[in-house]
């Protein structure tokens, strides 16, 4: 059994990836993997053990990658104690330990283990309220999950309420098409709270197990965001007592540490409880997953790996280690 194996065999609920799923991850995170093992080999190029040039070559690394300062602080640390127990670590190991203090770290702060594409019996429907700023997949990642609680058998229906941009509504609208699930959409403009509580409604009485509602993706006023997305919440409990059950913010890989700015303004405008890290494929910046992770507190639930239908996933930690240091 592996390390990886070992340190999550508790977690039975974590979700295992297929063979393809797998071979997507491995390809999503391929630029990301690119550069940050050829900027560690050239950190230890004629070393032979792990010492403090190594180590400070290491931070450069970690934080050039978008694992975030205090992320890559933490690690750091954890390895020179390791340095520290033994006087002669080699750099030849010091690919195993990073692995395994990476995954360590994952273990700790991604709590979620139960994040997949089912939902819990006792909540029906099953609300999902969408925050992120305009351009970071936000319309297309609810599209992937419609498409993806659609394939487990679920009913799911969608809530265009982000009324500020037509875009918006018409984008939603092409993937409630493609992926075959109802719509509900007002004219742009129109007030969200109110698409959000008539979507509620029609969730209802089509007995639906499932509602994802899109929000607007402006940030330019932090008072006026909340406002709009508490108010939101409140509309929707008139129809659905402990809605939304899950707020998950949308954050696009690609943009590195904007990204991490973007997390820390919506957690302040709203309660967060899921993350969805999008683009990953098409950056070198995956390493922004972990400090996210590690920053935040908030389990990553989903990545996106693929420009595909399917090429949502689930955030599988053991996975996601797995893949990056294959």
């Amino acid at each position: 059994m592996s390390f990886f194996k070992r340190i999550f065999s508790s977690e039975k609920k974590d979700p295992s990836l297929s063979e393809q799923e797998k071979q997507t991850l491995d390809k999503g995170l391929e630029k990301s993997k690119t550069s940050f093992f050829s900027k560690l080999t050239k950190a230890v190029a004629g070393k032979s053990t792990v010492d403090d040039e190594v180590l400070d070559n290491l931070e450069e690394i970690l934080v050039s990658s978008d694992v975030g300062v205090n992320t890559t602080l933490k690690i750091i640390e954890r390895i020179e104690k390791r340095v520290s127990t033994d006087k002669y670590l080699g750099t030849d190991e010091l690919n195993k330990i990073l692995r395994e203090e990476i995954a360590g770290l994952l273990s700790e702060n991604n709590t979620d283990d139960n994040a997949n594409f089912a939902i819990s019996p006792s909540k029906k429907p099953y609300v999902i309220m969408v925050v992120g700023v305009n351009g970071v997949g936000k319309t297309t990642t609810i599209g992937k999950l419609a498409n993806q609680f659609k394939k487990a058998g679920y009913k799911v229906v969608l809530g265009a309420a982000d009324t500020f941009r037509a875009a918006a509504i018409d984008q939603l609208q092409i993937w409630a098409d493609r992926v075959g699930v109802p719509i509900v959409r007002q004219q742009m403009g129109s007030d969200p709270a109110s698409v959000a509580f008539d979507t509620l409604q029609s969730a209802v009485s089509q007995d639906a197990d499932v509602v994802i509602i899109d929000t607007a993706g402006r940030l330019h006023n932090k008072v006026n965001l909340m406002n709009e997305l508490s108010k939101v919440k409140r509309v929707m409990q008139k129809v659905v007592e402990d809605a939304p059950h899950d707020v998950m913010l949308v954050l696009d890989g690609s943009t590195g540490q904007n990204a991490f700015e973007q997390a820390k303004q919506f957690t302040a405008a709203t309660e967060v409880t899921s993350l969805a890290v999008t683009k990953l494929d098409g950056t070198a910046k995956g390493g922004v997953v972990i400090g996210i992770s590690d920053q935040f507190k908030i389990p990553v639930k989903y990545i996106g790996v693929g420009e595909g239908i399917d090429d949502l996933q689930v955030f599988n930690k053991v996975e996601f280690v797995d893949s990056f240091f294959k």
